[in-house]
């Protein structure tokens, strides 16, 4: 069997760390300035964070759980993005500190029933209880799926397939249940009097998205540079186009899902969010979201060509890790302020975030096979055709 195992550079190492640094001190200086657009803008991080972490978790469990063999040679590339989860308990920390600055729920005003009525689900200590419990799930099967797969590399074992797509089974309904609570918890609360009942569906939809875009991303580059091997073709690549247009065909269709019925039943206390996001400003950022999300990618990923061009596929990937960045900001900062701010603060997303996938991953590249050697279904996955 080929394969290709090369040190990753040094110069995509440096360019992580100096995107890291740079991006958390303007972080700490966001906070120090004004320490509520400093939580808002650390909440958007940490919810791009955890989409890239999660979704690498569950693009793993997933071909597990249909037994897929085109994705193998790509599977690494999953299990590296996934190590972001553990520092997800590191990083969660600053946002339990600066609750109170995010959160109206913690300080109701007197009299307000709907607020009251919910006080059993949206308090301190619940909470956090939800929080614990989702990293928890995260990290545990993190562990376990990395373990068995690098475990793999060295003893061919196929048991340890056997054991991982058991793992995904248990995964996935755990996978759904805490994705959801991490959305509500975190993003559907800022405005606890309005709620969506697939709010969970849309975080999802958009994690997926953004994670097969950086995973294409990074198996081209990958590719380019002589660090897959060499019978990894634009057959595979296809796969991970259409997956990736399909997803953001599907997040379109659950986006406008949650608009149409909130718009058809006209009820005040339900449209007022999508109010929020129509005035002041906001108008703009909803149409750019429509049309840089859906409209563009659309028109672009459709034609067969465009996904066996991996040119045009990377660039694709940047614009679609971009779009779930705006989705996210459109979903959090109204909440912070009634027209759209972005400046030298938001910076830090852009540069921390990025910098900080990279960072994971070229540590992990530089220690681990870039591709699953042991697995028992590689061959069949290089020699995937359509």
């Amino acid at each position: 069997m080929d394969t290709v195992n090369k040190p990753i550079s040094d110069k995509v190492s440096k360019l992580g760390y100096a995107l890291t640094g740079i991006g958390l001190l303007i972080i700490v200086a966001s906070f120090l300035t004004n320490k509520q657009r400093g939580a808002f803008d650390y909440l958007w991080i940490y919810m791009f964070l955890t989409s890239v972490g999660i979704g690498g978790l569950a693009l793993t469990a997933l071909e597990y759980l249909v037994g897929a063999t085109w994705s193998v040679p790509f599977r690494r590339v999953c299990e590296f993005l996934a190590g972001i989860i553990p520092l997800l308990i590191i990083l969660v920390v600053p946002l339990i500190f600066t609750m109170g600055d995010l959160f109206h729920w913690l300080h109701p005003e007197p009299g307000d029933e709907i607020l009251a009525a919910k006080k059993p689900y949206l308090n301190m200590n619940f909470f956090l209880i939800r929080v614990a419990f989702c990293i928890v799930v995260w990290f545990i099967f993190y562990f376990f799926f990395t373990r068995n797969s690098k475990k793999q590399d060295t003893t061919k074992e196929p048991g340890l397939t056997r054991t991982n797509i058991k793992l995904s089974v248990v995964f996935a309904p755990l996978f759904f249940i805490s994705m959801t609570m991490a959305a509500i918890d975190w993003m559907m609360s800022l405005e606890p009097h309005w709620y969506s009942t697939i709010y969970g569906v849309y975080y999802f939809a958009g994690t997926i998205v953004c994670t097969l875009a950086i995973v294409t991303f990074i198996s081209i580059h990958l590719k380019e540079n002589g660090y897959l091997n060499p019978r990894v073709s634009n057959d595979h690549f296809y796969s991970l186009g259409t997956l990736l247009f399909g997803f953001n065909i599907f997040w379109a269709y659950i986006a406008f899902s949650q608009f149409v019925l909130v718009w058809y039943a006209d009820i005040p206390e339900e449209t007022v969010w999508y109010m929020q996001r129509w005035h002041h400003g906001w108008q703009y950022v909803s149409l750019g979201l429509l049309f840089f999300h859906f409209v563009i990618p659309f028109l672009i990923l459709l034609p067969r060509s465009i996904k066996v061009n991996l040119k045009v596929l990377k660039v694709m990937s940047v614009w679609m890790v971009l779009a779930h960045m705006l989705d996210l900001y459109w979903l959090i900062m109204p909440t912070y302020s009634s027209s759209p701010v972005f400046g030298w603060q938001e910076l830090g997303m852009l540069l921390f975030a990025p910098g900080l996938i990279i960072v994971v991953f070229t540590m992990k590249a530089k220690k681990e096979n870039i591709t699953p050697v042991g697995d028992p279904k590689l061959e069949a996955g290089l020699n995937f055709t359509l």
